[in-house]
């Protein structure tokens, strides 16, 4: 099993399982929640670039 990150949260996840996926400029992402694919989807440039926090916001996963 390969593992990739959560480029929102910095978690990591199973393709095969994860949550949550989406397609941006032709490369997929993974996601643990759908609250991390809704974050990544308002402003996909500020994750890409580094700029996400690496932790969910306010301490909560997203509805985990």
């Amino acid at each position: 099993m390969t593992l990739v990150k959560d480029v929102v949260c910095g978690m990591m996840v199973d393709p095969e399982t994860a949550p949550a996926k989406a397609v941006y400029k032709g490369q997929k992402y993974y996601f643990c929640a759908e609250g991390c694919k809704v974050a990544f989807e308002r402003d996909p440039e500020k994750y890409l670039a580094g700029g996400g926090t690496g932790t969910h916001s306010g301490g909560h996963h997203h509805g985990h």
